[in-house]
């Protein structure tokens, strides 16, 4: 499963790139290939970007999947444990959708390492990264994980920000729809796939707003680096898995709605409450907004308009990017050297200029 679905090819990043500095080994292939540093920086950050979202999906399949512990080989027809059941009472197809999720991120990976390699650029290998522990519950694969799904911090503010007039991009701020600190959203291990129904409730309804935070992030990601993209293909991969992300991000904004309506409303587990958002109805908070609603894009003056938001460097680039999946919690336990080799391939990428 490591070598995989998540390396992506034989280079590594602390060699090549990284060994003689990230926009210096860049501009070299810009200047002997088609792709010019920008591009390359922009595709490398998104492999990055993508690896770990593949990570972190791979654990969310292999106990919540159609096929507990292994998400590529489903079988339907199998028994649901008790974290699939609690995401069922979520939607009915909550776990073909996960298992869907997963191997799109794990498509869009190999693609873009498959592309940088057929470009004469290396791919992006995250192996030696591989070291956090992941979950002990049956089901789960005893390998090293790049993300942590543990200790999470989920950033909430997306669900009421699609649900305002106002844009990030000219300075609004959003409140937390609920206050997520410190929680898991998979089973940490058989005691809890054996607890009660509020606890697997809360842990998965933690998932729902987790799944919708990831898939906002990529959707932004995608925009931003669209703009900065020059090479005719580069732009049609950013716009093409910017639009898978997209498609993922609505699935989640109505998965996440149903975490906070009856009949899985209210449920409280260990000082989490999940109430209804029905009652009292906030129309910042309404459920049953599943698209975003019309807001300031361009100009303020302009007539308001339903869109991905934020698309500026500052909120949705991939600096941005890393710093919020880093304070989401998705990197708890991972080296300096980790953090500082996203960092570096976040600051080339947001660089990149059409």
């Amino acid at each position: 499963m490591k070598s995989g679905l998540l390396a992506g090819g034989a280079a590594t990043i602390g060699t090549g790139l990284l060994a003689n500095g990230t926009a210096a080994a860049a501009q070299e292939w810009g200047e002997n290939r088609r792709l010019d540093a920008g591009d390359v920086a922009i595709l490398r950050f998104l492999a990055a970007a993508e690896l770990i979202e593949s990570d972190l999906w791979v654990q969310y399949a292999e106990l919540g999947g159609l096929n507990s512990g292994i998400p590529l080989e489903v079988d339907p027809n199998q028994p649901l444990n008790s974290y699939q059941a609690a995401l069922q009472n979520l939607d009915g197809d909550a776990t073909q959708y996960i298992t869907s999720n997963t191997l799109d991120e794990i498509s869009h990976a190999t693609f873009l390492n498959g592309y940088l390699e057929s470009n004469g650029a290396d791919p992006v290998n995250f192996d030696e990264f591989l070291t956090l522990q992941g979950s002990r519950a049956t089901g789960a694969q005893n390998i090293g994980r790049l993300t942590n799904l543990m200790h999470l911090n989920v950033d909430t503010s997306w669900f009421t920000r699609y649900r305002s007039a106002k844009n990030p991009d000219f300075g609004a701020t959003f409140p937390q729809a609920l206050k997520i600190t410190d929680r898991r959203a998979i089973p940490v291990d058989d005691a809890d796939l054996n607890g009660s129904a509020a606890h697997l409730q809360v842990i998965a309804n933690t998932a729902a707003f987790h799944f919708g935070y990831i898939e906002q992030g990529g959707s932004s990601l995608y925009a931003a680096m669209n703009q900065k993209a020059k090479h005719p293909e580069v732009i049609r991969i950013t716009l093409g898995i910017g639009g898978d992300e997209i498609a993922h991000f609505l699935e989640w904004v109505d998965f996440a709605g149903n975490a906070v309506q009856a009949p899985v409303a209210p449920v409280t587990d260990e000082g989490l409450t999940f109430p209804d958002f029905f009652h009292p109805l906030n129309p910042q908070t309404q459920p049953s907004l599943i698209f975003p609603v019309p807001c300031d894009f361009i100009r303020p003056n302009l007539p308001k308009c339903s869109v991905i938001r934020p698309l500026s460097d500052e909120f949705g680039g991939a600096v941005a990017t890393i710093a919020s999946f880093t304070a989401d919690g998705l990197f708890v336990g991972q080296s300096k050297k980790f953090l500082r080799t996203l960092n570096e391939l976040a600051v080339a990428a947001d660089a990149a200029t059409r």
